[in-house]
């Protein structure tokens, strides 16, 4: 699976904010894919994760990924539908990159398809997943296109959580933003908003450079 910048960013943005947030220990990491967010997150605080992946390639990746980094020990990552796992616990953070490309064009890789499209888990479910898992002062944490935050603010609603903080992603400064990073939970206590530029001019911006100094090599 490939790793692009949006997802780097993305679990660099969720492990900065779980190093604040000494009480919360336990994190599921549902559709880990390559395993990336887990390892990012536990680069940064000594946590128990849970991922639960149903693709067969993905999960052997996973599994490599993590056997091969120094935080094995506290990762867990179970080969399973996560709408059919028995979640033996609630849980302190919940983390997901979903389906990006719901009703969009598909190609003809099934496995792609299932990771981008919404052809396995969908939104309304991964919600419901989120709502029955996450503990009542948890905080749940998503990557979706910026297109799709009037449909996740109705689902959201919908499932009994609220969003607290929304970071917009640009590319540059004189680009839209294409993709957002939210922080929700069961606690309404209103809605904080940030921009967030990766390039200024040929290279990275600084508050880019400032989250992901830890896990690139060049910056």
């Amino acid at each position: 699976m490939k790793v692009t910048t949006d997802s780097c960013l993305f679990g660099a943005w969720v492990a900065a904010q779980i190093k604040n947030q000494e009480t919360k220990r336990s994190v599921l990491d549902i559709g880990c894919g390559s395993g990336l967010l887990s390892l990012m997150i536990a680069q940064q605080s000594i946590l128990a994760i849970e991922g639960v992946e149903i693709q067969q390639n993905d999960y052997l990746q996973c599994l490599d990924n993590i056997s091969g980094s120094p935080f094995k020990e506290g990762i867990i990552i179970h080969h399973v539908d996560a709408l059919k796992f028995h979640y033996d616990k609630k849980f302190d953070i919940i983390i997901s990159n979903p389906p990006f490309y719901e009703q969009d064009l598909k190609g003809k890789v099934t496995g792609k398809n299932i990771a981008h499209h919404d052809e396995g888990l969908k939104l309304p479910e991964l919600l419901h997943i989120i709502a029955c898992q996450l503990n009542a002062d948890g905080n749940f944490y998503l990557l979706l296109p910026d297109r799709r935050l009037p449909q996740l603010q109705q689902l959201v609603s919908k499932a009994g959580l609220f969003i607290n903080e929304l970071v917009r992603v640009h590319q540059t400064e004189n680009h839209g933003p294409f993709r957002i990073m939210v922080r929700g939970s069961f606690i309404e206590d209103g809605l904080q908003e940030y921009k967030m530029i990766i390039k200024d001019g040929n290279d990275y911006s600084a508050p880019f450079r400032e989250l992901l100094k830890n896990y690139y090599l060049y910056l």
